[in-house]
């Protein structure tokens, strides 16, 4: 189905993109979440004789083994290993590593020959397709102890129960969808996938996530062809990559630092350059800018005005990064931390940037 000569040539690329990678200030250890579809006493589905299980598995150790070539990212499991864990732990799993990022990998299945690959945020269904997909992955509850006062009396059968599930995620929709979009455009581009699209639908897995958070369905089983493909090593490889470099390019474009000085210098009026950090502290006290001193929280910067030291998390050009670092500090247990905008690096009002340029 492709090049035998595909790995070997987007190892190189991957080996330019981490090196871009290092070069950005991005802050060490973005964590993210890579959780595996069903498990143990739950196969998945079991189109032409395969085990969604044990795919969605494999895919999920590759894409972990290729995220963990950037030392800047942190890969944590939901599973590393054929058992049964709950939808709630998956999600409890992603809160208590502080993740950034949450992707669960699953296998899709139809009635008919349908084929290709599609990622999901959570939403309201567009359509009785999608609610279909949502269903066969939400019954997993059925299997646990429990499910109804776990999960609120919500019930799968019902589209009308998806409506409280949206609510949860729809801070991070924004961020699930860029993510999703980076995967799907590089299944494309990549393994010349048949694009299915991004999609909106209620999956229980990433209710209680609170983090940007993506459902994989990586194809087919119950079609011959691509089941085939995603029983292979070569297959589950192919399509782990893939998500690592959508993954890359999503974390490069938080950091967006670099002023590009050539298209300033082509504008003749005056473009002023902002910055925006994350105030999590003030004190008369110095304290050195180390994560012992800061809930573990890296890039802490400090400035002192009017007799006092002001702290600061992270830094970005981007004010929607911004605030992806504000949901960050406040994890971290900054509660009161808020975003300070920088003009030509001196303080400068966010009420008067957001009416100005946003």
């Amino acid at each position: 189905m492709f090049s035998s000569r595909y790995i070997t040539k987007y190892f190189v690329f991957l080996i330019f993109i981490l090196s871009d990678l290092t070069a950005q200030d991005i802050e060490t250890d973005y964590v993210v979440v890579v959780d595996a579809g069903h498990g143990g006493k739950d196969p998945g589905n079991r189109g032409n004789g395969y085990f969604e299980k044990n795919i969605a598995l494999k895919i999920a150790l590759y894409l972990g083994e290729f995220l963990s070539k950037n030392e800047n990212i942190k890969v944590v499991y939901t599973r590393t290993d054929d058992r049964f864990i709950d939808l709630n732990t998956r999600a409890k799993i992603a809160n208590n590593a502080n993740a950034d990022l949450f992707l669960s990998i699953h296998c899709d299945a139809h009635n008919s020959d349908a084929y290709g690959a599609g990622t999901f945020v959570l939403g309201l269904h567009a359509n009785e397709r999608n609610f279909k997909i949502a269903q066969k992955e939400n019954s997993v509850i059925f299997l646990e102890e429990n499910y109804e006062q776990n999960y609120g009396g919500f019930d799968p059968n019902n589209p009308e129960s998806v409506i409280s599930l949206v609510l949860m995620q729809e801070e991070y929709l924004d961020q699930s969808i860029v993510v999703a979009n980076h995967i799907q455009d590089f299944f494309v581009k990549d393994l010349n996938r048949k694009d299915r699209k991004v999609k909106q639908a209620g999956f229980l897995v990433l209710r209680n996530t609170y983090m940007p958070s993506v459902l994989i369905e990586a194809g087919f089983l119950t079609n011959k062809r691509e089941g085939k493909y995603l029983n292979s090593m070569k297959g589950q490889k192919e399509v782990a990559f893939s998500i690592s470099r959508a993954v890359n390019k999503y974390i490069s474009s938080l950091d967006n630092k670099k002023v590009n000085s050539e298209s300033l210098e082509k504008n003749k009026s005056y473009n002023p350059i902002f910055s925006f950090k994350i105030q999590i502290a003030a004190s008369k006290n110095s304290l050195e800018t180390k994560p012992y001193n800061f809930n573990g929280l890296k890039e802490i910067s400090k400035m002192k005005s009017n007799g006092l030291y002001r702290y600061y998390y992270g830094q970005t050009n981007n004010y929607k990064s911004a605030l992806l670092l504000l949901k960050r500090a406040k994890r971290f247990g900054y509660k009161s931390s808020f975003i300070s905008v920088f003009k030509d690096n001196k303080l400068y009002s966010l009420k008067k940037y957001l009416d100005e340029y946003e």
